[in-house]
Parts: structure tokens; C-alpha cells; sequence
């Protein structure tokens, strides 16, 4: 089950693309024009489907200004069927495009591929509302400004923000993270949630919520 927005002028688009992936079991966010979609909300979803002729804002115009701010596959729905049109919205960061009209069952099975080639491939970085963590040089910035953690909370960090939204218990996290090879045991996850929430507590960010009588989660 994936998080999916679409965005489209045309209701009967929305309709029908709607139906079609809830039948695949995912969650699906329309709206008629990019205008109503707030930016804070994007790292929320794992795939964007984006009309390009639209009144208010062009899709080309809006992916363009959302692309650094996602990390997750974009495909375009277009009635542009010039190569050079295909081109330049590919150019701009999406991962694909459906000309119009499109048969739904194409649009479902290219949905599904980009979502299972997303759950393979290891991504660049994870993005959250302040927060930003790259997963490449392992460093974590709020607003853009580095924040030091040692290697421990890192990973727990990491772990955590993976699975945003999952609640897992000291053993878990103790478990992924060291493999029970590390020196400390999972009494210290404690210990280490403590330092990473002084830490981004300076920033003025709270990720990491305590569940009581469970573990811990990212928010």
C-alpha cells in the first residue's frame, strides 16, 4: 500500500485514476488543481501523477518547483504528445509520462513498476518537513544546517526515519542497528534517544515520539 497524489483538472480523470489504483490497495489524494496541494505535505506521498495542461499552474511549471523538494517517482499525464514536449518534462526531473487518453490498466501497471523499482532501489536522501537526511554522506541537516550526531544515533535515526510511523521497542531498534554485535546493550537505546532529542530540540524539531509501554517512533 503506497501514498499517492494526483493531480488533474479534469474530474473524470481524477475519478477514474482514483478507482483504478484503490484497487491496487493504495491510499490516493486527488485534487483539481496544484494550487490546493500544500508543499509541507509532498514527503507524504511515494508517487506523484501530474496533469501538465492545467489552468492555474502548467504541471511542467509545478514539478519543476516541487523537484528538490521530493524524493519519490513523478509521472506526468499528458495530452502533449510532441517528442520534444515528452523531453522537456523528463528534463525536468519527472520519471515518466501516460499520453492521453491512457488505458487505466497501463496507468496501474506503470504506477506498481515505479513503486516496487522505489522499494529496490536505495534512495539518495530522506526528506521531512525541516529535516533532511542523507543517506549518502550520513549526515542529517535541519533547515538546512548540519547537525552532529555520533555514529550510534545516526543509525537509530535512520532506522527510525525508514520506517516513519512504525513503533518499535528498544530490542528492535537495538537488534537492526547493532545486530547485537555492539558494545551496549538495549538498555542504552534510552540513552541515545535522549541525546538525539537534545539535539534536535536546539534546532527546534521533535521527530522522535515516545509510544509508553512500546519504544519509539519517527513522526
Amino acid at each position: 500500500m503506497s501514498n499517492i497524489l494526483v493531480i488533474d483538472d479534469e474530474e473524470m480523470i481524477l475519478q477514474l485514476v482514483k478507482n483504478g489504483l484503490q484497487k491496487d490497495g493504495h491510499i490516493v489524494s486527488v485534487y483539481s488543481s496544484a494550487k490546493q496541494v500544500s508543499l509541507d505535505n509532498l514527503n507524504h506521498y511515494d508517487l506523484i501523477l501530474l496533469d501538465v495542461m492545467m489552468p492555474d499552474i502548467d504541471g511542467f511549471s509545478f514539478c519543476e518547483k516541487i523537484r528538490d523538494l521530493i524524493d519519490c517517482p513523478l509521472l506526468f499525464l499528458t495530452a502533449k504528445t510532441m517528442e520534444n514536449d515528452i523531453t522537456y518534462g523528463l528534463g525536468l526531473g519527472a520519471d515518466d509520462y501516460l499520453t492521453k487518453p491512457f488505458r487505466i490498466a497501463e496507468l496501474r501497471a506503470r504506477v506498481n513498476a515505479h513503486l516496487r523499482r522505489e522499494k529496490r532501489e536505495r534512495h539518495r536522501s530522506l526528506n521531512f518537513d525541516h529535516i533532511k537526511i542523507d543517506l549518502s554522506a550520513k549526515e542529517i541537516k535541519v533547515d538546512n544546517q548540519s547537525v552532529s550526531f555520533t555514529k550510534s544515533e545516526y543509525l537509530i535515526c535512520e532506522y527510525l526515519a525508514r520506517n516513519k510511523g512504525q513503533v518499535f521497542s528498544k530490542e528492535q531498534i537495538y537488534e537492526a542497528v547493532f545486530s547485537f554485535d555492539g558494545e551496549s546493550d538495549n538498555s542504552t537505546i534510552s540513552t541515545h534517544v535522549k541525546n538525539i532529542r537534545a539535539k534536535f530540540g536546539r534546532m527546534n524539531v521533535q521527530p522522535i515520539a515516545t509510544v509508553w509501554g512500546i519504544g519509539y517512533k519517527w513522526e
